[in-house]
């Protein structure tokens, strides 16, 4: 297991600092782990797994019809 800080949350998923916080709060996001007085972590695999899902629903949704101009 491996923790992460939130330099590479950011560069992992693409998210801001303050969407990763706003996602959080939401119940939308992995919440990190406690290292010190200051200092907080996220395990990187739970990070990964988020990631996925996102691709994975991106996956599920159904590609648009391809609409031609010929007339029937």
């Amino acid at each position: 297991m491996r923790i992460i800080r939130l330099t590479e949350v950011i560069a992992n998923t693409g998210l801001s600092r303050s969407t990763i916080y706003r996602f959080i709060s939401a119940d939308l996001f992995p919440k990190p782990c406690p290292l010190g007085d200051r200092a907080v972590g996220w395990v990187k695999s739970e990070v990964d797994d988020w990631v996925l899902d996102k691709i994975e629903m991106r996956d599920e949704r159904k590609s648009p019809a391809i609409h031609t101009n010929e007339s029937i």
